[in-house]
């Protein structure tokens, strides 16, 4: 009964200066908002990259040459000699000796980018040299036809695996491209490839060239990797991507393939390979992404700290302005403990009210945030609100109020009833 009464004490007062008391709140508010708007963009964002990374295929290892004093998570950016790159028989070799540890093998050589045209219609293209495990590696959906196979590639024929975009742009509506030629003019010439299957283009896998461009997206155009290899500068490979079967700890074979090719490096001196899996990357990712958005959220928590000292602030200026009401009620027979409370409820009350209203800022501002970021990027970054973050933020909200107000309710509390009964 006594804690309601205070609490109706609080509400009164807070309607009778209402815009003191949304001043004394916008620190508050300010700070909650910044902190949740903060945390839940972290959120959005390390739940777009899981995604993204997952539909790479968690389980996938690559390994690639790197510069034996760098350490890059990428390969060298100069020019390489054949000598110092993985050679097609050092990864078969590999692949055969692993082979029940190994799921597929991915290779591939980017080429020229260019076009492919029918007639008056044409797709924008990039031709993408790979051999036959690229497309289960990299998870390459068939709608139509099939991958590259064993054969296609070892006698480089002229056969390519296009996109559902590609196919909108050059064929008409039900008209079944599979088996039907395409030419392909780039910068080095024109050259014609009969279609052996047709892949859904997305955006966040590795097909997706770049941003989403309706009709005018470049997409990969799929040819045995020999095709490419044979206008390409190096014959040997930068890196290449396996998919692991039936292997329980991926970290342990990751450090099988980095020792095996360390031996296979022992003699070079300037360069030797690295590997990293794919569900590592995604561990160092989200540890990254969780230290930056601490370290910014911790930064906007200041604000919580000036919203405190506001409300103690008030809380002194009105212990000062009600001094009389005070010594009227401790001459009554009010307890200290009373009137101690009474404060600290209504410092309470203000905190909680602007950690509701901070709450309400901070997911609009992480809404509007995401949505921003979505139009940006060409990947979805969904809304992510945590329940503990926003319970926990109202809570911390509440203790700031109890902090910040315990000086100014001991004031008050010990105030001598008769001083205050004289107080003008």
């Amino acid at each position: 009964m006594f804690l309601k009464e205070n609490i109706l004490l609080a509400i009164d007062g807070l309607r009778s200066n209402k815009m003191r008391s949304f001043l004394t709140m916008l620190g508050i508010i300010i700070g909650i908002g910044a902190v949740i708007a903060i945390v839940s963009i972290g959120d959005a964002l390390t739940a777009s990259l899981n995604s993204t990374l997952s539909r790479l295929g968690t389980s996938n290892i690559y390994v690639y040459v790197s510069a034996r004093d760098s350490d890059s998570s990428f390969g060298p950016s100069g020019k390489m000699d054949d000598a110092d790159l993985i050679s097609e028989e050092q990864i078969q070799t590999f692949a055969a000796k692993y082979a029940g540890e190994i799921g597929a093998v991915s290779y591939s050589e980017t080429g020229e980018n260019g076009k492919a045209q029918d007639g008056h219609r044409s797709a924008n293209i990039t031709v993408e040299g790979t051999n036959a495990g690229y497309g289960p590696v990299n998870n390459v959906k068939l709608t139509r036809g099939r991958f590259l196979n064993d054969r296609d590639v070892r006698d480089s024929r002229r056969v390519a695996v296009v996109s559902d975009r590609l196919v909108s742009n050059l064929f008409r509506a039900g008209e079944d491209p599979v088996g039907r030629e395409i030419d392909v003019d780039t910068d080095s010439g024109a050259e014609s490839y009969t279609v052996v299957g047709v892949y859904k283009y997305d955006p966040i896998s590795v097909q997706g060239m770049e941003a989403d461009k309706g009709k005018d997206t470049r997409t990969s155009l799929y040819v045995p990797v020999g095709l490419v290899k044979a206008t390409a500068e190096n014959q040997n490979y930068m890196q290449f991507v396996l998919s692991t079967k039936g292997v329980q700890d991926t970290q342990a074979f990751t450090d099988k393939v980095q020792r095996y090719f360390e031996r296979l490096y022992a003699a070079n001196g300037t360069y030797t390979c690295k590997t990293q899996s794919m569900e590592s990357a995604i561990t160092e990712w989200n540890q990254q992404l969780s230290v930056v958005s601490t370290a910014i959220a911790a930064i906007a928590a200041i604000a919580l700290l000036v919203g405190g000292i506001g409300v103690m602030n008030i809380m002194l200026v009105s212990v000062t302005e009600r001094t009389r009401e005070i010594g009227t009620r401790k001459a009554l027979g009010a307890r200290s403990g009373y009137i101690r409370t009474q404060f600290i409820v209504e410092a309470v009350i203000i905190c909680m009210i602007g950690g509701v209203l901070g709450v309400v800022l901070g997911l609009l501002l992480a809404w509007g945030g995401v949505s921003l970021m979505e139009r940006q990027m060409p990947v979805p970054v969904p809304l992510v609100v945590s329940a503990p973050v926003i319970l926990g933020s109202v809570g911390f909200s509440m203790l700031i109020g109890v902090f910040f107000g315990y000086y100014p309710a001991r004031k008050a509390s010990r105030l001598n009833p008769i001083d205050a009964l004289r107080y003008e």
